[in-house]
């Protein structure tokens, strides 16, 4: 198998467009690399370029599967790892809002608060409306 291309510059700018959009300040984020099993029938782990940042007492990754292919979660220790529900995504831009959407989901949760039982204030992310 080729190696898997590295996030593109057009990428990176949207992820830290989205993520600016959320957090409404410039979040720092790395490039990193993680070893995955995508062949679920095979043992094999492949290098996938990914996409790191940590906000909100949360650890956020993006990892690129292939072209238009990625996979992301979210955690807060190793023993606590979160993903979306969804295994791969093909645009990346929703993977990060989903990704995004569930983690301000399940923060909410963790702090008692249930969905519209709440008042938003400037740091919380709200997602579209769906019609």
């Amino acid at each position: 198998m080729s190696a898997i291309p590295d996030f593109t510059e057009a990428e990176q700018q949207l992820i830290s467009e989205i993520l600016l959009e959320r957090y409404k300040r410039l979040v720092p984020w790395q490039l990193a690399e993680a070893e995955l099993q995508l062949d679920p029938g095979s043992q094999q782990l492949t290098l996938c370029p990914t996409f790191y940042w940590s906000e909100r007492h949360a650890e956020f990754i993006v990892c690129k599967l292939g072209a238009s292919r990625f996979r992301c979660q979210f955690f807060y220790s190793e023993h606590e790892q979160f993903g979306t529900g969804r295994d791969i995504y093909d645009d990346l831009g929703d993977c990060v809002v989903t990704l995004l959407q569930v983690q301000a989901d399940h923060e909410r949760g963790r702090s008692g608060v249930h969905a519209g039982a709440i008042t938003p204030d400037e740091d919380e992310y709200i997602g579209p409306t769906l019609i």
